[in-house]
């Protein structure tokens, strides 16, 4: 099995989300381990979280099963339940097409770091619980709920 070099693995700072929905994770680090490692059938980030970023926006998957292992620190689960306080060791599912909006937030002092693992299925379409906002994996872009593209109308 080949091994990757977490040095020679890009890091990308923030979200791609429109301007008005990205300050929330603005400093939130991720590394595409999975890309790096050429796999094609399920994705896993290494994710490093700074006191006050949140992971994402609120968000469940239609098609995607998803998996958080939490490494280091701790964050506040936050899903359509209430809230759970995710300690190092600890870990979390969201199984596909529950509609249970989850993201996490780390209200602590230092920095989080976590596993993300996702099926990365073609179909996806990933909906945002508190905004307006949601985003199809075949073409990646966010859009309103109506299907707007952001940006027009």
């Amino acid at each position: 099995m080949p091994r990757i070099d977490l040095s020679a693995v890009p890091t990308h700072k923030g979200t791609g989300y429109p301007a008005e929905f990205r300050a929330i994770s603005a400093d939130r680090l991720r590394q595409r381990l999975g890309e790096a490692g050429e796999l094609t059938a399920f994705g896993v980030n290494l994710t490093r979280l700074p006191p006050g970023n949140w992971s994402s926006q609120r968000h469940w998957h239609s098609h995607e099963d998803e998996f958080v292992y939490l490494l280091e620190g701790e964050v506040v689960l936050i899903e359509d339940g209430g809230e759970t306080l995710l300690r190092a060791g600890d870990c979390a599912a969201f199984p596909k097409g529950t509609g249970n909006g989850h993201h996490m937030i780390n209200r602590s002092d230092h920095d989080a770091i976590y596993l993300e693992i996702g099926s990365r299925h073609p179909d996806d379409l990933t909906t945002c619980s508190d905004v307006d906002m949601m985003s199809a994996n075949s073409d990646g872009r966010f859009v309103h709920k109506d299907g707007t593209p952001y940006g027009e109308g």
